[in-house]
C-alpha cells in the first residue's frame, strides 16, 4: 500500500529524535516533513540538531530541511508532536483545525474530555471520542494523545488487573534523566542522588491512569472507580522508568494469580509494526526488572514485571522515551490507520 504521509513537530529535540529513530524506514508512514522553531527553520536537520541517539542519524534526514511548525509548511498527513506542553496548546489545535491527524506527546491535550488519552492495548475503543471532538470543536482533523512516560508504564500493568476490581493504587516511581530532557537535570544535581520532586508529574499519573481505564458512555470518558496516590523520583539512571506498585482489589488475588494476568494478556491489536509481542513481560528472577538489563525489551515497547509478592506489590519497568514517548504515539498512529481514520 502507499505510505502515509508523516511530519514531526518539535523535531530536533530529544523526543523529536526517538519520533526520527522510530519512523525512519517505517512499512507505514513516509517521514516527509520536519518542522521546528524558528531558529531552525531553513536549515538542513544536520545543522538544525545536534543528533544524540546510538544510532547513526540516516543521511537522507540530514539533508531534509527543517521547516516552521505551521501547517501550511508541513506536507504530511499525519503529524506526531514532541513539542512543548505551552507550544503545543495553540500548534496542535491549528494541524487538527488544518485537517491534520495530530498524534501527541505533549501534555497539552490529555486532560481534555473529548481527546483520547490512549494506549491500544488498554483502550482502543475511546478513538470513537474522535468524532465528538470533531463535532464539538468543528476540525477536520484530530488530536489523539499518548499518557505521561510513567502513566504509559504504569497504567498498562493494571489492564489485565481490572477484571479483579481494582480499590486503590499506590505507586513510587524511579524515573531516568532522559525523560527531563537532555539539558534537564544538570549532572551536579542527580550524580550520586536522588530527587524527590517532579513537578506536576504525581498528579498527571493520578488523574490519567483513571481517564485510561475508564469507560467511553457515548460523549465522554467515564474515569475508572478506583484511587491512586503517586510519589515520583529522579534517579541517576539514563533510560527506563521503574515502579514500585501496590494494588488493592476486591477479588483479593493471590500473586500467582496476578502473574497469570500478566502472562494471559494479549491484546492482540493485529500485528502492528510496533507493537510488541507480548505488552508484558514477567520476569521471575529476584532482581528483575532491571533498566539496564530490560529496557529495550520487545524493542523498546514492551513492560517488564516481577516481584510480584502478597498485598499485592509488584516491580514494573519500561524505556520511558520509546514506550513512554515516540514509540507510544507511533503506536497510537498506527492503530489510527488500521481503523481507516488517517
Amino acid at each position: 500500500m502507499a505510505k502515509i504521509r508523516a511530519g514531526v513537530l518539535g523535531a530536533t529535540g530529544a523526543v523529536g529524535q526517538r519520533f526520527i529513530e522510530q519512523l525512519w524506514d517505517h512499512p507505514w508512514f513516509e517521514l516527509t516533513s520536519l518542522a521546528a522553531s524558528e531558529r531552525s527553520a531553513g536549515k538542513r536537520y544536520s545543522e538544525a540538531a545536534r543528533w544524540r541517539l546510538e544510532h547513526d542519524l540516516p543521511a537522507e534526514v540530514a539533508d531534509m530541511t527543517v521547516v516552521n511548525v505551521d501547517p501550511k509548511e508541513v506536507k504530511a498527513d499525519v503529524v506526531f508532536s514532541a513539542l512543548p506542553a505551552d507550544e503545543a496548546k495553540k500548534a496542535e489545535a491549528e494541524f487538527a483545525k488544518a485537517g491534520f491527524a495530530v498524534a501527541s506527546n505533549a501534555s497539552a491535550y490529555r486532560a481534555e474530555p473529548d481527546v483520547p488519552l490512549l494506549i491500544p492495548e488498554c483502550n482502543a475503543d475511546h478513538l470513537d471520542l474522535v468524532e465528538v471532538q470533531q463535532r464539538k470543536r468543528g476540525w477536520d482533523g484530530y488530536i489523539v494523545t499518548n499518557p505521561n512516560c510513567t502513566t504509559i508504564m504504569f497504567a498498562l500493568t493494571l489492564k489485565p488487573l481490572m477484571p479483579m476490581d481494582i480499590q486503590r493504587v499506590i505507586v513510587a516511581s524511579m524515573q531516568a534523566v532522559s525523560g527531563a530532557g537532555y539539558e534537564g537535570v544538570p549532572s551536579m544535581a542527580i550524580l550520586g542522588n536522588i530527587i524527590p520532586f517532579i513537578s506536576g508529574e504525581e498528579e498527571k499519573v493520578e488523574r490519567e491512569a483513571q481517564k485510561i481505564l475508564g469507560t467511553f458512555d457515548g460523549e465522554r470518558i467515564v474515569d475508572a472507580p478506583f484511587a491512586v496516590s503517586a510519589s515520583c523520583h529522579r534517579v541517576p539512571v539514563m533510560d527506563g522508568h521503574t515502579m514500585a506498585i501496590w494494588a488493592e482489589m476486591a477479588a483479593d488475588p493471590t500473586p500467582e494469580e496476578v502473574r497469570e494476568a500478566f502472562l494471559n494478556f494479549n491484546p492482540g491489536l493485529g500485528d502492528l509494526p510496533t507493537e510488541p509481542k507480548r505488552p508484558i513481560i514477567v520476569r521471575d528472577e529476584p532482581d528483575r526488572p532491571q533498566p539496564r538489563l530490560d529496557r529495550n525489551a520487545g524493542k523498546g515497547m514492551a513492560v517488564s514485571v516481577g516481584r510480584i509478592r502478597e498485598g499485592i506489590r509488584y516491580i514494573a519497568m519500561g524505556h520511558n522515551t520509546v514506550r513512554g514517548a515516540a514509540g507510544a504515539s507511533v503506536l497510537n498512529a498506527e492503530i489510527l490507520s488500521k481503523k481507516g481514520m488517517l
